[in-house]
């Protein structure tokens, strides 16, 4: 409890570090690049202005995700990170459309940009972007809220490497028009970045199964089991990605008591060991008491998977 406790202080505190690095990167950006004229930097500068606010909601976020539960939310608030990465990756998509529209209008019209300037800023940018998604990086692997976070300022990082090679290439070439191409390339990494993040916390907000786990798979190893007759009133979805749930109604031979609790005991055990579910309402039963209802009879789902598994068999 005491490393979990470590753990959630030290990324609170580095999620205030990368606040004020940022800072720090959007003012350099847009100041230095409303005086050279560099739509490059403004628009990387804008970038940045929309990770300020992700960082402010992924902290806002982790500092919800530790309160418990209430009587009122009884899931606690799991899912205020999901909340963030989608709210996180809608706004980056807008964004992403905008600059795209702003570099298109620089291409037809494009303006002097003095190369030597966007080098400079483009490469201290770059600096305090890899350096915030380094502090962020550890709290990514199981986090979806810190990881939309974490890619934000990783792509905020590449996308400024971009900047210095198109002020490099300006100073070269004298082309200016590269520094809104430059930016093109930005709503690339922006677009691939945010997208992978934007559906999975949509998915989850759907109350979809995980994609690891197959609804077929769970009834036929259920299905399997000696005792058991059938599934129905299947239901599988995820809180946040780390904390999956799962009910469902198994109608089961006999009505023993001590079967029934043996039975309960084994399909808890083999569903938590084959889909790491631990999080299971299961209801006994020994006949189907609604089977005309919405997803009770689950044997059409089992039998299409089966007859879809042999197909791919025979080819």
């Amino acid at each position: 409890m005491q490393a979990s406790l470590s753990s959630y202080a030290q990324l609170k505190y580095r999620l205030h570090v990368a606040l004020a690095l940022n800072a720090v990167i959007i003012l350099a950006e847009f100041v230095g690049g409303l005086l050279i004229n560099s739509i490059g930097l403004m628009s990387d500068a804008g970038h940045n202005l929309i990770d300020q606010g992700s960082l402010f909601l992924a902290l806002y976020a982790h500092i919800l995700s530790a309160r418990p539960a209430t009587e009122a939310r009884t899931f606690g608030y799991h899912r205020a990170g999901i909340v963030a990465a989608f709210t996180n990756t809608v706004v980056l998509l807008i964004t992403a459309t905008a600059i795209g529209v702003l570099a298109a209008k620089r291409i037809l019209t494009p303006v002097p940009v003095a190369g030597v300037w966007v080098i400079i800023i483009a490469l201290l940018s770059f600096a305090g972007n890899l350096g915030i998604a380094l502090l962020l990086q550890q709290g990514a692997r199981d986090d979806l809220n810190i990881r939309s976070a974490f890619w934000h300022m990783l792509g905020d990082a590449w996308v400024s490497l971009g900047v210095v090679a198109s002020g490099a290439a300006i100073l070269l070439t004298g082309w200016s028009v590269l520094d809104p191409l430059v930016s093109l390339v930005i709503v690339g990494v922006i677009v691939k970045g945010a997208w992978p993040i934007f559906r999975e916390s949509l998915e989850v907000l759907l109350e979809s199964a995980p994609p690891s786990i197959k609804t077929a798979h769970v009834v036929e190893a259920i299905e399997k089991i000696p005792g058991v007759k059938n599934v129905h009133d299947l239901h599988i979805w995820a809180v946040e990605p780390r904390l999956v749930m799962l009910t469902c109604h198994v109608t089961v031979d006999g009505d023993d008591s001590q079967l029934t609790n043996e039975l309960l005991r084994t399909i808890r055990a083999r569903v938590a060991s084959e889909f790491s579910i631990k999080h299971l309402t299961i209801q006994m039963e020994t006949h189907c008491c609604h089977p005309d209802v919405t997803y009770c009879d689950l044997s059409q789902l089992t039998a299409s998977h089966s007859s879809g598994a042999a197909k791919h068999i025979q080819h």
